[in-house]
């Protein structure tokens, strides 16, 4: 049995989560793609995968084989698109996971921009607020928030740019309701709750709210939802710029208490597997969005954010 086809296997088993996937991908039957896999087990002497009824999943073993084995793998395809050139190309299938919201006001536009730069990269984008598992789920890039920074992993994490969490509100909602000149005032307002994926990343930013307890009626689960009842001035919410910055910046949000409530960062990263040598799309891609947000002025930095503060 060819080793180099089992390897090839047992990637695609990897990132489909079954060999069901695996096979229609390799045009194999599944019983040939299971023994594919079993043919490199017993060459390892090890155990890679673990299969029920239901799922495939990687062992401990097997995942730090598939990591290497799918680098390898890659430089190999690479090596051969390569023969005679300096370069690779960026070629083929980009997965790239995105916050929603940001992903929905920057990166989109971004992307467009890229595939238009690179017709033979295909860029197969999702936009979701949950952390996905980039190796489990054959993300190649994700695009994510960190307020206390990346936990340290087995991931590159490049920074992108910065946003800042604010408390604001409409001025439709501030003249009907006051302008809150303490933190203690705050009991005498509306909140907008949020109940989002990434709600417990914003936590630290609601310590200092916790007392007077925040009341209110509405809970959303979509930060672009919480800003469109914020603006049609259903209450108060704290909201990162790179989701209102415009807002805030052409007038139609107030940050409110800047100063008993400091401007805390919200570092965006684009995030990729450690890898020694990254295949030419993942490069590129990162390469293009650190560019694109480096240079654009994104968000009010904090003097401007302090300067359309309520008085």
């Amino acid at each position: 049995m060819d080793t180099l086809v089992s390897m090839k296997v047992f990637r695609q088993v990897v990132e489909s989560g079954s060999f069901v996937g695996a096979a229609e991908r390799m045009n194999l039957s599944a019983a040939m793609a299971s023994k594919h896999v079993a043919h490199l087990e017993q060459q390892l002497g090890a155990r890679l995968l673990n299969r029920t009824t239901r799922r495939v999943a990687p062992t401990e073993a097997g995942r730090e084989y598939y990591e290497r084995l799918a680098q390898a793998l890659t430089e190999l395809d690479e090596a051969g698109q390569a023969v005679g050139a300096a370069s690779v190309v960026p070629q083929g299938r980009l997965r790239v996971s995105s916050l929603t919201a940001f992903g929905l006001r920057h990166v989109m536009g971004a992307v467009a921009d890229y595939a238009a730069g690179y017709p033979q990269v295909t860029v197969d984008i999702t936009l979701s607020d949950r952390v996905v598992e980039l190796i489990e789920e054959g993300f190649d890039v994700a695009i994510r928030a960190a307020p206390s920074g990346l936990k340290s992993s087995s991931l590159i994490a490049r920074p992108l740019a910065t946003a800042h969490i604010v408390l604001c509100a409409s001025p439709e909602y501030l003249r009907r309701r006051g302008v809150p000149k303490t933190v203690a005032d705050l009991a005498h307002h509306d909140f907008v709750h949020y109940a989002g994926a990434s709600a417990q990343e914003l936590a630290p930013f609601s310590d200092a709210l916790a007392r007077p307890k925040p009341r209110g009626n509405l809970i959303v689960n979509h930060l672009e939802a919480l800003r469109v009842v914020v603006l049609q001035g259903g209450g108060l919410s704290m909201l990162g710029t790179e989701v209102v910055g415009d807002d805030i910046a052409e007038g139609r949000l107030v940050p409110l208490l800047v100063n008993a409530l400091p401007l805390r960062e919200l570092p965006i990263y684009a995030v990729y597997a450690s890898r020694r040598h990254l295949s030419a799309k993942v490069r590129s891609f990162v390469d293009f969005l650190a560019e694109r947000f480096d240079d654009r002025g994104l968000w009010p930095d904090v003097e401007a954010i302090r300067a359309a503060a309520a008085s």
